[in-house]
């Protein structure tokens, strides 16, 4: 039963203000409580004014609760995010993290939007599903990612698109060892590797030349990024595997950059080994009840058309 719907929006995202209001008002006169992350409350209340700054509270947004966006997922029942994909992913290690099992919709301000599909005339439609327990949700598979440094893990991320090895701006091919439950694979000489969930195989993993996999398959892709050889093919391997990638530095020349879901990263040193596995905490994803996963492959992608 969802008695509190927290609400995040893309920062300072000055279309989604005046929604914010009349969200927060459509879901009290539901008996239902609204929840903002600050800087989400001050959108609300600037889009409320129109822009212009008040004392008093806007009509609305008198007594919302109003928390930090880390500790917004353990304080409410489920979260609706107002932005684009980048706004959604930035959720949803949060909710992982947080070790709950609260869904989340997406509404899209951005542009593409797989995974904030629903659209702005679909929104008040899905969040009454949401609320009603009619809404149709995937259980997504999230990635736990652990960078170890001189033995000891020196970063742990959850991730529910993808985690890449990269090469810096100015820096040459690069070499990656990547080895799959401790079988070896492959030396990868590449500018880059992708490992990549289900859901993540529409992002950057399918700009790298790499497969689509239904949300629901069990597995995981390595896609490497314009690689050296052209033999080199991305490979699908088991969801249950544990893919570890290593790179092989020249000294201070080499940039390796590891970076997870685009929104956190940081360079690689030598030595360093990412690893990269199923999290045991999926993610619950509440989808547009008027479209099926392969229409929105069809809308976004314009798949399947000439």
């Amino acid at each position: 039963m969802i008695t509190r719907v927290g609400i995040v929006a893309k920062a300072h995202l000055r279309e989604a203000g005046p929604y914010l209001t009349e969200i927060a008002s459509w879901l009290r006169a539901r008996n239902v409580e609204p929840a903002f992350d600050a800087d989400t409350a001050a959108l609300a209340s600037d889009g409320a004014s129109g822009g212009a700054p008040s004392a008093a509270a806007p009509p609305g947004m008198s007594g919302v609760l109003t928390v930090d966006k880390d500790r917004l997922p353990s304080l409410v029942d489920m979260i609706l995010v107002l932005g684009g994909d980048g706004t959604l992913l930035a959720m949803a290690d949060r909710i992982v993290l947080a070790d709950t099992n609260i869904p989340i919709l997406g509404v899209n301000f951005g542009g593409l939007g797989f995974l904030t599909e629903v659209t702005l005339p679909e929104l008040y439609p899905s969040l009454e599903a949401a609320l009603n327990g009619s809404a149709p949700i995937d259980e997504r598979m999230t990635l736990r990612a652990a960078t170890l440094r001189r033995g000891a893990i020196f970063e742990d991320r959850i991730v529910l698109n993808d985690v890449v090895v990269t090469q810096g701006a100015l820096s040459r091919i690069i070499e990656l060892s990547v080895t799959v439950d401790d079988q070896f694979v492959t030396r990868v000489r590449a500018d880059g590797l992708i490992v990549s969930s289900p859901t993540g195989s529409t992002a950057y993993n399918l700009a790298a030349g790499g497969p689509i996999l239904h949300p629901r398959v069990d597995a995981l892709v390595i896609a490497p990024i314009a690689p050296h050889t052209l033999t080199q093919r991305p490979l699908v391997i088991p969801g249950s595997s544990e893919v570890r990638i290593q790179p092989h530095l020249d000294g201070s020349r080499d940039e390796v950059y590891v970076t997870f879901d685009g929104q956190f990263g940081f360079r690689l040193q030598e030595g360093d080994l990412v690893t990269v596995r199923r999290s045991e905490r999926p993610l619950r994803l509440i989808r547009a009840t008027s479209r099926s996963y392969f229409e929105v492959l069809r809308e976004k992608l314009k798949w399947g058309q000439r």
